[in-house]
């Protein structure tokens, strides 16, 4: 365990309560080659000018804390190190922030990263993960997470150690309960040196803890590499010599705070006050043009005419052939039937037969995985605990997926048949069955008997959306009535705490952006469905948490990765979880469309804001022939968007398909490529295609599309006025809106009365 350094400390006077009031010092750090571990340094308190040696290194230190404008909450900091004679080896230069009265009650945030601290008891069982010991399964244990870097539950010291590129927006917050205040510090992603480390420690015998921001990162004698978070470092510090300089920048708010909540809030409002956001970027290949390459790949490659249906992968192993839900089974088909050509909607309609009754598990599940075209399983059948088992994550996609299409069949004169209205109203009794029972979905289900045999988590985030579908299709009042109990059951066990986990089948229960995503769709399913303020203020809640994992900027590559030859921009991608320490092309497995409702109810661009960002870094990550990205073959898209070197590499991607393909088509049906609120004369460019707004008169709003790409583009366009954003949008969200269609180049004046 690293021992706690007590560094010498002279307060900032600028905020006045303790708990949150970081006392300051800085210092020029030298590390072990072998080791990586710190073994010397030489510190100074404050920021008024001062000279340090280190070895045979002379150093002059000066800095300057600065009130921001229009924010009494906030502080900018600049420290400049500058080597002024000799040398030193593997070095490092660091601020360091410390608090006293630090409890481990405090809820420590770093986005994408570490959510209230990464407290949880822990199982060192590598990966796949999946619990090896009876003793933990039950539907009441604890929460159970692989070696992740984490600070304790336990009385200790403990520490964690992070690359910026290890979160979403470099940074780290906490709030407080004791003293109801929080704190919160954002940094660039680097410096001339590279990414920068930050780290926070705690030392619960004293009471203390301490921030730390390095420039150039180096974690002292451990990394994360995959579900393990002790693995030797690997970094090295700079050489510096006469003459270098270095200077960290970065920016801290102390604020009131009244709940977890609230620092969630304040996060959202402040992402990017340092790493700002970038503008768009540039126009690349239409969402319509990605969904065509990619419907070609999934009927070329993905389909199975011998047994008829969509493998969700390329079937070099049962994961890839067949899941419901989750990484696409059932969920691909949506996009497919809506947009899809003729052999698409074929297709989908013997998937549909292929699936149901088969597909429906003894439990009244759906069947968790399959392979060969009839062979049915449970989620891991080379784990002998979870062969038989089912992610109730998966057959909750797989519900509200399929009465999505059921909607979208009678729209398009497809007779549902029978067979498919009895699968899936099984389903959703085997869910009100389990509810009643336990009280809870749980995580994991028996496939033979709809136990819960690991319960807790919100895997079953989407469960209540899908209920409300069913009430709303098969009209039992008792599917509304469970929607709502398990609402307010996730509300109260997980968001209000920020502790949300469970939707991925392979990390356990780590902290992850698909249950929090799949709990903002249900509010916003909810909240249209029944039109009750408090799931739209539960749903603004979930937003704001979802945010943290959603990158807010762009990450600059090694220029020779995989994605830093493409120029890959950052800004929109998704981080997975706290295990799998990599961001995505898109939301798993979902189009974004609920943080439309949200900004259609509430007004707050920021939502609005936050879908384009997701939607519109879609296109790029789409490999063609004519661009491959990495070893991508045409139509595949990778789920890895590394930053940081959890496994892969920085920038570089595993060779296969993905779940993302399915987002980029979801993304297409479900996300207006224009949407125009004619209210606030607001427009928002999801699409790649140029606008040019030629009136915002009283009455009338008229723009001018242009088609910049080198094919034949469909555009979907949705404008609203404020009487039409009073009607829900649906389960089928872009009905109503406006297709045009346009050839290379050519351009088109759409006109709005207000």
């Amino acid at each position: 365990m690293h021992i706690f350094r007590k560094y010498a400390l002279l307060l900032i006077a600028v905020f006045a309560q303790a708990q949150t009031t970081p006392q300051l010092s800085v210092s020029i750090n030298h590390y072990d080659k072998v080791t990586h571990i710190l073994n010397d340094k030489a510190t100074v308190t404050g920021l008024t000018a001062a000279n340090l040696k280190l070895q045979s290194s002379v150093w002059q230190v000066s800095g300057r804390a600065i009130s921001v404008k229009g924010n009494a909450t906030a502080k900018d900091v600049s420290v400049t190190f500058t080597c002024t004679s000799g040398t030193v080896e593997n070095a490092s230069v660091s601020v360091h922030l410390d608090f006293e009265g630090w409890s481990q009650a405090n809820y420590v945030l770093m986005p994408a990263a570490v959510y209230n601290g990464n407290r949880a008891e822990v199982r060192n069982i590598g990966y796949c993960p999946f619990v090896n010991d009876v003793a933990d399964l039950g539907p009441d244990k604890p929460q159970l997470i692989t070696d992740v870097p984490r600070l304790g539950n336990t009385p200790g010291t403990w520490r964690i150690q992070q690359r910026t590129g290890d979160m979403s927006t470099p940074g780290i917050g906490f709030y407080t309960p004791g003293a109801r205040r929080s704190f919160i510090m954002l940094t660039p992603q680097g410096t001339p040196f590279g990414d920068s480390g930050i780290d926070i420690e705690e030392n619960t015998a004293e009471n203390r803890a301490a921030i730390t921001y390095t420039a150039p990162v180096v974690r002292e004698q451990y990394r994360y590499f995959i579900a393990n978070a002790h693995v030797p470092s690997t970094d090295e510090g700079a050489t510096f010599k006469a003459g270098d300089s270095v200077t960290l920048t970065f920016r801290m708010y102390d604020s009131k705070c009244k709940s977890i909540q609230e620092l969630f809030g304040q996060f959202a409002t402040t992402r990017n006050d340092v790493v700002p956001h970038p503008e768009p970027a540039p126009n690349f290949r239409s969402f319509s043009t990605a969904f065509g390459i990619i419907e070609d790949k999934f009927n070329t490659k993905n389909f199975v005419p011998e047994f008829g249906y969509y493998a969700v992968g390329l079937r070099e192993n049962p994961c890839q052939d067949w899941q419901i839900g989750w990484v696409g089974g059932m969920i691909s088909t949506y996009p497919l039937l809506y947009d899809g050509n003729e052999t698409s909607v074929q297709n989908v309609i013997r998937n549909f037969d292929w699936l149901l009754p088969n597909g429906i598990s003894p439990s009244g599940f759906f069947w968790d995985t399959g392979e060969k075209g009839n062979v049915w399983m449970g989620i891991f059948r080379d784990i002998s605990l979870a062969k038989n088992l089912h992610l109730v994550r998966k057959s909750g996609d797989g519900l509200y997926y399929c009465l999505k299409q059921f909607y979208l069949m009678e729209q398009k004169g497809i007779p549902v048949k029978q067979p498919w209205k009895e699968g899936c109203k099984t389903v959703a009794d085997r869910f009100v069955a389990n509810w009643k029972k336990y009280g809870q979905f749980g995580q994991f289900v028996d496939n033979y008997t709809g136990e819960v045999v690991i319960g807790g988590s919100a895997s079953g985030g989407i469960v209540p959306a899908a209920l409300i579908l069913a009430y709303q299709y098969y009209g039992n009042p008792e599917y509304l009535n469970v929607a709502k109990e398990a609402a307010a059951y996730y509300n109260d066990n997980f968001v209000t705490k920020g502790v949300i986990y469970g939707g991925p089948g392979d990390a356990m229960q780590n902290y992850d952006s698909e249950a929090t995503y799949g709990l903002l769709e249900s509010y916003t399913v909810l909240y249209e469905a029944t039109g009750d303020k408090k799931w739209l203020a539960v749903a603004e809640t979930v937003a704001q948490q979802f945010a943290t994992w959603v990158t807010g900027y762009d990450y600059a590559f090694p220029p020779d990765s995989d994605l830093g030859r493409i120029n890959a921009r950052t800004t929109g991608t998704v981080w997975a979880n706290t295990q799998n320490k990599h961001a995505a092309p898109g939301i798993c497995t979902h189009s974004g469309v609920a943080l439309l409702k949200l900004y259609r109810a509430t007004g707050n661009a920021f939502y609005l804001d936050l879908l384009n960002d997701i939607s519109h870094t879609l296109p790029q990550y789409v490999s063609t022939d004519e661009r491959p990205i990495g070893r991508l073959e045409n139509g595949w898209v990778s789920e890895r968007v590394s930053t940081t070197d959890w496994l892969e590499g920085i920038g570089q991607l595993c060779v296969g398909t993905s779940w993302a393909e399915t987002s980029v088509i979801l993304t297409n049906t479900e996300v207006p490529g224009i949407y125009i609120d004619l209210e606030k004369n607001t427009i928002a460019v999801n699409d790649h295609v140029g606008v040019r707004v030629l009136s915002q008169a009283k009455s009338v709003f008229e723009i001018e599309l242009k088609n910049p790409t080198d094919a034949a583009v469909i555009i979907k366009v949705l404008a609203e006025r404020s009487r039409d954003k009073k009607v829900p949008l649906g389960n089928l969200p872009l009905v109503k809106a406006k297709v045009v269609r346009l050839q290379p180049g050519a351009t088109q004046v759409l006109q709005y009365e207000k």
